[in-house]
């Protein structure tokens, strides 16, 4: 039996305006990521360019044709845009216009009226580059970054290769040719797309609801001002550590940081300089110590640091360190920013275990302060200082 490809391109059509009416209303809505609005954008150019077609054959061939390659050329373009999205900026507009406007010129000089491959090389081509770069910003990833990533970018993958495998049918013995009416015609094409559309809906539904996961807990577990972990987040991530620290006999450093005059900054040059020291400490936090170690903010103007393995001696000498490299970076909001006063604690094998650390490492900042700021105190075994 023969399909027919006008009515596999209306049921295409339904198909595809089914699917963008459910991932609006159900994900987009819901979830307003980047990537589910682009996928929403590209379902809807599908819709569009798809049913152009529809009126090939009629009078008005002559700018539905191309108007349909163009449509589906953006699609394919926002496939790649909502890729991007996931890991970096999305593309700028002129590179995402680039493939529909070269496809509408190509179109419109090669006869649209009588001819309804126009402009078929320019559009096969971009297809297929623009989906196979979408294919690849998904591979991109990270392996742990969802569970259904790799599979969907493997299956962009295939759709790019179908488009290339076209393009090469194409130009070898042209749209009339065996090769490219049996294997790569509008019938196959047609079918391939709706099987497509239909998988890679409701996984991108999945992944844009995992995103949506993803972004609630990295909310509930960091500062949204300095992005460091916040209070909650620290305390329970440095409860797990010690745990595995004492199953091992190894000690960990904990330090307890405070902005020194603080309040100063806020009532000489605004609220908006107060942030920008927080800022400035954060990263300077960051760009001392290791990946290992773990860094929150403890509320205000204080900050907590957890450095498993480390001496309390050698936690002094990161204390110093961050000093030095906050002073180094400077500020166009503030003069000068302020000095630094730390408390450190050792985390050991024995009772109390971080709560402990935290009212050692709290009596030792609160001994800073006293004898002047802008130093680091050790905390004995007791709590007291040295």
């Amino acid at each position: 039996m023969m399909l027919d490809t006008a009515t596999l391109r209306v049921a295409l059509a339904l198909v595809d305006l089914t699917l963008l009416m459910l991932f609006y209303f159900i994900t987009f809505r819901r979830t307003r990521s980047p990537y589910s609005g682009w996928w929403c954008m590209a379902l809807s150019l599908f819709l569009a360019g798809n049913a152009a077609y529809l009126m090939d054959g009629t009078v008005h061939q002559v700018w539905t044709n191309p108007a349909g390659s163009v449509l589906l050329v953006a699609g394919a373009a926002s496939i790649w845009a909502g890729g991007r999205s996931l890991r970096a900026p999305s593309p700028r507009p002129w590179l995402l216009a680039a493939g529909p406007a070269a496809t509408a010129v190509a179109s419109v000089l090669d006869h649209p009226a009588t001819n309804v491959w126009a402009g078929g090389p320019v559009y096969l081509g971009f297809m297929a580059l623009l989906i196979g770069m979408g294919a690849r910003e998904l591979f991109l990833l990270d392996r742990d970054y969802s569970r259904v990533h790799r599979p969907l970018a493997v299956g962009a993958g295939i759709l790019a290769v179908f488009y290339l495998g076209r393009l090469f049918a194409y130009l070898i013995k042209g749209p009339d040719g065996a090769v490219f009416t049996s294997v790569f015609g509008s019938v196959p094409m047609t079918v391939l797309s709706m099987v497509t559309l239909v998988v890679a809906s409701f996984t991108m539904a999945e992944l844009s609801y995992e995103q949506q996961t993803r972004d609630l807990r990295a909310r509930a577990t960091v500062d949204g001002l300095t992005g460091l972990l916040n209070r909650s987040a620290f305390l329970d991530l440095a409860e797990n550590e010690l745990r595995r620290l004492r199953r091992t006999g190894t000690t960990a450093s904990l330090i307890l940081a405070d902005l020194d005059h603080f309040k100063t900054i806020n009532d000489q040059f605004g609220h908006s300089a107060g942030d920008s020291a927080l800022q400035a400490f954060a990263r300077a936090c960051s760009g001392t110590v290791r990946s290992t170690d773990l860094v929150g903010r403890y509320g205000g103007e204080e900050f907590i640091l957890l450095l498993p393995g480390v001496t309390p001696d050698r936690a002094q000498e990161i204390a110093a360190d961050i000093s030095v490299r906050l002073h180094r970076t400077g500020s166009a909001i503030i003069p000068r920013l302020p000095t630094v006063s730390y408390g450190i604690a050792c985390t050991g094998s024995g009772p109390g275990g971080l709560d402990a650390a935290v009212v050692s490492a709290d009596a030792a900042l609160y001994q800073a302060k006293t004898l002047g700021r802008d130093r680091a105190e050790l905390a004995t075994g007791n709590g007291t200082t040295k």
